[in-house]
């Protein structure tokens, strides 16, 4: 996994995580008695052997910086390292992160400066635990451009999240973002046929949902920021690049939730006290790292 760059993005403002992040930025959230949001993407970087990592951040972004600061830190003889990209003003532009793609394009000249192939791009205020080396083999197996990571999700949801039309190769022919028209939701169900596939096993629910989780070829990554303006990768850029090229999903079955409402917050740590919870902070195999307050 020394071939690919991890981009963790740290969210915008958090308006509906308030007063959550009226000090702090989301991903610094705490969550779970000791961690803090941030630390699930950093430790499914850690746990799959990819050591380069950007986090992108901008809003009250002190708390964030001193906990990577303080708990992520490689040895000074290997290639590795976090490096934190807070917005800034430079001579291409005074204005900040104005979305997803946005934030990346600020830093490509970074990116591209990196001897990787790859760039995966991580959202900073989930919970998952996602093999990214199997999300990677996946991806080149298929030989794809670009593959987004994407889960099942029930109709109700669907007018909240970016919607998937796939083929029976996995590959992405449509991608809706935040549907609200039923026509346009029964056109976007995954056929019968594909409910069940040797590598998912039976999916749960009719509608796979992306998970703002995705792997891109280096090059591409670069040629579609510099020959856009988009600024956000759900509503434009993915939408756009499906039209042209080779976009496919990995479906992901196991927990995931975006920690986006003050609802989902509390009904996540809610779980944590369950006898069994959904998501487990403490897995003996990949455990998820963090420096306790």
């Amino acid at each position: 996994m020394r071939n690919v760059l991890a981009v963790i993005l740290g969210g915008g403002q958090g308006s509906r995580l308030y007063p959550l992040t009226k000090y702090r930025a989301k991903p610094a959230v705490p969550i779970g008695g000791k961690f803090r949001l941030i630390d699930i993407p950093m430790s499914n970087c850690i746990h799959w052997d990819i050591r380069k990592i950007y986090v992108l951040t901008q809003f009250n972004n002190v708390s964030l910086h001193r906990h990577i600061f303080n708990t992520y830190k490689f040895d000074r003889f290997s290639t590795g390292f976090v490096q934190i990209m807070a917005a800034q003003q430079t001579m291409q532009g005074r204005d900040w992160y104005q979305g997803t793609a946005d934030a990346v394009r600020k830093t490509l000249s970074h990116i591209q400066h990196q001897p990787t192939d790859h760039v995966a791009i991580l959202s900073g205020d989930q919970l998952y635990r996602l093999n990214l080396k199997e999300f990677l083999e996946f991806h080149q197996e298929r030989n794809a451009e670009i593959t987004i990571a994407s889960t099942p999700v029930p109709r109700e949801s669907t007018g909240n999240l970016g919607i998937l039309m796939i083929d029976k190769e996995s590959k992405i022919i449509d991608f809706e973002e935040k549907p609200q028209k039923p026509e346009v939701v029964d056109q976007l169900q995954v056929p019968a046929e594909l409910m069940n596939t040797p590598r998912t096993g039976p999916l749960n629910h009719p509608y796979l949902a992306s998970m703002g989780i995705y792997i891109f070829n280096k090059d591409l990554l670069v040629h579609l920021l510099e020959s856009s303006r988009a600024e956000d990768f759900g509503k434009q850029i993915i939408p756009a690049a499906i039209k042209s090229h080779r976009v496919y999903t990995y479906i992901f079955t196991s927990y995931w939730e975006d920690i986006g409402t003050i609802r989902s917050f509390f009904e996540a740590n809610l779980d944590f006290a369950m006898p069994v919870p959904k998501f487990n902070f403490y897995d003996e195999e990949y455990p998820i790292y963090t420096n306790a307050r």
